[in-house]
C-alpha cells in the first residue's frame, strides 16, 4: 500500500473519529510526506494546525495509523502544503491543461469575496478594469504590499472573472519559487520546450512573489522571453511582490523597466473597518454566525488579516472541542491568551517595552511598576498588562511581579478591560497600534 493510499484510509476513519468541523479544520489538508523504520512524517499546513494535532490528537492519530499498518510508529510532524495532481507523461511539473481551465487558482479568492474600503478601493479598481480588458488595461499590472493584505486574493480574482467573461482563456497562476523550480526540473529532463509551450501560450499569467526570482540569472532570462511573448500576443500579464519594482534587489533592469512600464499600485494594510468586514465574510464561508460586536472586538484586538483566519481555526476549534457557544466571553478569553507573534521581526524585552509605553505617556517605570490610582497612569498600566500578554505571551503571575507585584487577577482584569475597550475606542487602537510599531521596531 502507498502512502496516499493509506493516509485516505486514515483519513476516512478520522472522519468518524472526529466531528466534521474538526475534520475539516484540522486532518482534511494533512499528508503522509514519508514513513520509513516506523517513523511517519506528517505534513501539516500550517503551524498553527501542526501544534493543535500533536498537543489534542497525537494518540488518536497514531492508533488509527498503528492500526491500519499494524506496527508501532513514532509520529513526526513537518509544515507541507499538499502539491497539486501531477500528470505523469510530462513529468512532475509540467501539466498540460485544456484551455478554460486555470492553473492553481483559489475557488474562494473571487471579487465577491474580496472586501473593499476606501483603503484599498484604488487596487480593487484596477482589478476589475484588469479582468474587464485583459491585455489592455494597465499591462501588466503591479500589485504590492505587506503580508496579509490581499494581493493574493485580488490577484486570482482577475483569473477568475477572467475565466467567467471568456472560458477558453488559458489562466496560469504560480509562484515565483515554483516558476524558478520548473525552470530548474525542465533543464534536469530536457523538457525546456514543455516548459515554454505551457506559459508563453497563458492567454493570462499570474505570478506570485516575483521578488523570488531576482538574483537568479536563468529564471530571469526565461521569465523575460516568457513575459515579451504573452504581451507580444495580446494576453495580459499580473505580478504580485511585496515591494515595488525599484527595491527589489538584484533584479535585472530590463524586467524592471517592463514591470514599471504599467500600472504598480500598492496595497495598504486593512484598517479597523476592512477587518472587520473581511473577519465577518470568512467566519461566513466557514459557517460561523459571528455577531458585530464580537467581529469588532476581535478585529480591534488582531491587525494582521492572516492571524484573524488563524484566529477563526483557533475559535471554531475551541467550540467543537469544548463543546461550548459562541460568545464574548468565550473570544475575550481567547484573546487574552495571547496571540502568535510575528515571524518577521521579534519584539523587545520586556523591560524594553515597559520603558516604551511609560515614554509614550510621559511616565516614570516606577509610576507603572507603583500602586498611582491615577486615570492617566492606570490606562498605561493596563496597556503595558494587556500587551506583554497578548504581544509575547507572558504568564499573568510574571505580568503580575514585574508590574509592582500585584494580583494576578489584576492583570486578568486589565487585559479584560483593553480588550473590550478596542473595540469602541478609535483613539485606544491607535496608541496601541503605534506601541506595537515601536516594540517591533
Amino acid at each position: 500500500m502507498d502512502n496516499k493510499t493509506l493516509w485516505q484510509k486514515v483519513q476516512e476513519e478520522l472522519k468518524i473519529s472526529v466531528s466534521k468541523a474538526i475534520f475539516q479544520t484540522l486532518f482534511q489538508g494533512t499528508s503522509l510526506v514519508s514513513l520509513k523504520k516506523n517513523i511517519a512524517v506528517i505534513g501539516c499546513p500550517s503551524s498553527y494546525i501542526q501544534d493543535l494535532i500533536e498537543k489534542r490528537y497525537y494518540s488518536l492519530l497514531k492508533d488509527v495509523l498503528d492500526r491500519k499498518t499494524k506496527t508501532n510508529n513514532s509520529l513526526v510532524f513537518v509544515i507541507k502544503r499538499e502539491k497539486r495532481e501531477e500528470v505523469k507523461d510530462l513529468g512532475p511539473l509540467f501539466e498540460e491543461r485544456k484551455p478554460g481551465v486555470a492553473i492553481g487558482l483559489r475557488p474562494d479568492f473571487t471579487f465577491e469575496n474580496f472586501c473593499v474600503s476606501t483603503v484599498n478601493q484604488l487596487p480593487y479598481a484596477a482589478a476589475t478594469a484588469v479582468a474587464r480588458n485583459p491585455g489592455t488595461a494597465y499591462n501588466p499590472l503591479f500589485l504590492w504590499g505587506g503580508v496579509g493584505v490581499g494581493k493574493t486574493h485580488l490577484m486570482q480574482a482577475i483569473g477568475h472573472e477572467i475565466l467567467k467573461n471568456d472560458p477558453q482563456k488559458k489562466v496560469i497562476y504560480c509562484i515565483g519559487e515554483e516558476f524558478t523550480n520548473e525552470i530548474i526540473q525542465a533543464i534536469r529532463l530536457k523538457t525546456t520546450d514543455s516548459f515554454k509551450k505551457k506559459y508563453r501560450s497563458a492567454d493570462v499569467l499570474l505570478l506570485d512573489d516575483v521578488q523570488f526570482i531576482a538574483g537568479k540569472t536563468t529564471v530571469q532570462e526565461e521569465f523575460f522571453h516568457t513575459f515579451n511573448a504573452i504581451q507580444r500576443a495580446g494576453g495580459q500579464i499580473v505580478l504580485v511582490s511585496d515591494r515595488p519594482p525599484e527595491e527589489i534587489s538584484k533584479l535585472e533592469e530590463r524586467l524592471k523597466s517592463r514591470f514599471e512600464a504599467g500600472l504598480i499600485i500598492d496595497i495598504p494594510a486593512p484598517d479597523f473597518e476592512l477587518r472587520t468586514a473581511i473577519l465577518l465574510t470568512k467566519a461566513k464561508q466557514r459557517g460561523i454566525d459571528l455577531s458585530m460586536d464580537i467581529a469588532q472586538t476581535i478585529a480591534s484586538n488582531i491587525e494582521s488579516t492572516r492571524k484573524l483566519e488563524g484566529f477563526l481555526t483557533r475559535l471554531q476549534t475551541e467550540i467543537q472541542t469544548r463543546k461550548v457557544s459562541l460568545s464574548l466571553s468565550l473570544v475575550q478569553s481567547l484573546l487574552g491568551k495571547g496571540l502568535e507573534t510575528p515571524k518577521e521581526k521579534k519584539p523587545k524585552k520586556t523591560k524594553e517595552i515597559i520603558k516604551i509605553i511609560a515614554d509614550y505617556y510621559n511616565l516614570k517605570i516606577t509610576d507603572l511598576k507603583g500602586k498611582k490610582r491615577k486615570k492617566e497612569v492606570v490606562l498605561p498600566r493596563q496597556i503595558a498588562m494587556y500587551i506583554l500578554r497578548t504581544e509575547i505571551n507572558l504568564p499573568l503571575v510574571t505580568i503580575a511581579n514585574f508590574l509592582g507585584g500585584r494580583d494576578h487577577t489584576t492583570v486578568i482584569h486589565g487585559v479584560e478591560k483593553i480588550t473590550k475597550r478596542l473595540s469602541e475606542d478609535g483613539d485606544l487602537r491607535e496608541d496601541i497600534s503605534k506601541l506595537k510599531e515601536k516594540i517591533y521596531e
